[in-house]
């Protein structure tokens, strides 16, 4: 009897899968992933693919796993509590890269999100140079969105990325040739946060008003890991973009204030409960 009403318990809630970097801040990286994931409701397990020693300021140093303890991490997962969406953030080398894909691969994984994490908020590199066309084979292929910002999709497209007009023709580009639904953000200080899916060759805007909070670590791992819950729960992409970005407005809009460069956004700003306290 107890262990069928676990059963039952388990069947209530959608599962995601974040592989990503540990952000030792808690900003961005596995950290906000799992904290997007339960304040939009599904349950969150998570695959490290590297420790960085990190804060708001900057990152001091990364130190990655090796690509068999990657496979045992998802083994692990894949044939336990299997996950009904994965977000995929930092994967800094290309062999950790070939080894997600092909775990993904042999487990048939569904609604996966690639948010390609070249950079830090605080201007790191965190992925390896020659990495990016083993991302571009073997990653994008498998996923129902990936979600670049301009910097990123310069550098994915090898195309400059200013106007609007060249974010439709470089997510088009990037469609096409990857094979894959593209959600091209509008941040880093080039517009108002309008950001773009390109899906199956329509085009759609997705208007949005820059919030004026400085703190911006980790907006990108947020909202692929929002856009992945929402997939796992059964919304169809473009609703799961839009709920998406609405969570990221109202995280950022909270405004929290933490640390000395650019602080972390509040996930959990619409958690109200006695188990919260006064602070909350």
């Amino acid at each position: 009897m107890e262990r069928n009403m676990k059963k039952s318990t388990e069947s209530r809630i959608k599962t995601a899968l974040t592989i990503a970097g540990s952000d030792s801040s808690g900003g961005a990286g596995i950290q906000a992933d799992l904290k997007t994931m339960i304040v939009n409701g599904v349950y969150g397990m998570s695959a490290i693919t590297a420790l960085t020693a990190q804060n708001t300021t900057g990152v001091r140093s990364v130190m990655e796993v090796t690509p068999e303890f990657l496979e045992e991490q998802l083994d692990c997962v894949f044939t336990d509590i299997r996950p009904d969406a994965v977000k995929i953030g930092m994967l800094p080398s290309a062999a950790l890269m070939r080894a997600a894909a092909g775990k993904l691969k042999e487990y048939g994984a569904k609604n996966i999100v690639v948010d390609p994490v070249m950079v830090a908020t605080s201007g790191s590199r965190l992925m390896q140079e020659d990495a990016v066309q083993v991302m571009r084979e073997e990653l994008f292929p498998l996923a129902a969105v990936i979600t670049p910002n301009i910097p990123e999709a310069e550098v994915i497209s090898g195309r400059s990325i200013v106007t609007e007009q060249e974010m439709e023709e470089a997510a088009a580009q990037i469609g096409a040739e990857c094979h894959t639904a593209v959600l091209l953000k509008g941040g880093h200080q080039r517009n108002d946060a309008n950001d773009l899916l390109y899906k199956d060759g329509v085009l759609r805007w997705f208007r949005g008003k820059r919030i004026d909070n400085p703190n911006t670590h980790g907006t990108g791992c947020t909202l692929s890991s929002a856009i992945a819950a929402n997939l796992a729960k059964g919304y169809p992409l473009e609703e799961s973009v839009e709920r998406a970005k609405e969570y990221l407005s109202a995280a950022l809009a909270d405004m929290l204030d933490l640390g000395a460069g650019s602080g972390p956004m509040n996930h959990g700003f619409c958690l109200h409960d006695t188990y919260f306290g006064k602070y909350w």
